[in-house]
């Protein structure tokens, strides 16, 4: 079979929807991408994809080709990472995406454990908090915080994060210690907002069956944690943030929390999610379990995964939307 290579090329260019990011996940060179689809086309006698200057579409005879080709490569992987697993050495390149705040505070530092103890891994991470189509970046597994809901995606739960609110000890003696969310103005809550529609993030408190939503309404609004951090640690106002955003702030005095007794239920998960037709190689089973260790569990994310189910809030693993429920 002489054309492997082309055939990985097509399969990547239709995943990635591009013959750009395809080259950048093979780490070949555009014009080598194509040569390598249309040599392909050449071999079959048929056209596979109808190419425009702004976009590519599958032919009938593509798709169907496509979806063979996909399925014999799932297989492939997944071969080569039993071997993999049976000699007990997790290795190559890892493709990992994080969000910003939860990168730089917990992975990043983490980092040089994880290769020392792995030294046939070398990790390439990406820190954004937009959420990423992992196909088309050509990455093979990444971190979400929050509620995930269902699509081609597969999660395994791996701990949780607890919610936070506080302010800095001069704007609470300045308006007083709030007893509960009704001695909240929404005006003195700092905004944070979800990157691309600009939507702000609802607070949730919960006290029992007592429920009580806030939208904040101050002049501030920030689409980065650490930075709405600041401004509170500044006087600005409320905020509400995951703990490991405020914890160093409020042991040091800069932050006082408030309203803890209204925080039943204020967790949220961390997932670790990667495309559901790529098997999970020994190096992404590597990653999982080494971040596994640095959040802390809930009794779900400690359970064996092997349950599938229609969300990822039920079940430790699932297929799930790479896309997040806001954090209230």
């Amino acid at each position: 079979m002489n054309n492997f290579s082309d055939i990985v090329a097509y399969v990547r260019v239709v995943e990635a929807h591009s013959f750009v990011a395809a080259a950048q996940t093979l780490g070949m060179s555009p014009s080598a991408i194509s040569k390598a689809v249309s040599r392909l086309e050449e071999r079959l006698g048929a056209r596979l994809l109808n190419r425009t200057t702004r976009s590519l579409s599958l032919t009938d005879v593509g798709a169907s080709f496509y979806e063979r080709c996909r399925e014999a490569l799932a297989q492939l992987d997944h071969a080569e990472s039993e071997v993999s697993e049976s000699r007990g050495v997790p290795r190559g390149r890892l493709r990992v995406d994080v969000p910003v705040s939860l990168g730089r505070r917990i992975i990043v530092p983490a980092l040089p454990r994880f290769i020392a103890q792995y030294p046939e891994i070398s990790v390439h991470m990406s820190m954004n908090d937009r959420v990423l189509d992992l196909v088309q970046e050509g990455i093979d597994a990444a971190l979400r915080v929050g509620n995930l809901s269902d699509s081609s995606l597969v999660a395994r739960r791996i701990g949780q994060l607890r919610g936070v609110t506080c302010a800095s000890p001069e704007f609470i003696e300045r308006y007083g210690v709030p007893n509960d969310p009704t001695d909240l103005p929404p005006e003195h809550c700092l905004q944070m907002f979800k990157v691309g529609n600009n939507q702000t993030r609802e607070w949730l408190f919960r006290k029992g069956d007592v429920e009580h939503k806030i939208l904040p309404a101050a002049r501030l609004a920030f689409s980065d944690p650490e930075s709405a951090v600041a401004a509170a640690v500044s006087g600005a106002g409320f905020v509400r943030s995951l703990d490991f955003t405020v914890e160093a702030q409020i042991a040091s005095g800069l932050l006082q929390p408030v309203l803890e007794d209204w925080n039943d239920g204020a967790y949220w998960p961390v997932s670790v999610v990667y495309p559901q037709h790529r098997q999970p190689t020994a190096k992404i089973r590597a990653f999982i379990d080494f971040v596994s260790g640095l959040f802390p569990q809930t009794e779900s994310a400690v359970r064996a995964p092997t349950t599938r189910a229609t969300t990822a809030a039920s079940q430790p693993e699932s297929r799930a939307r790479s896309a997040l429920q806001p954090i209230p």
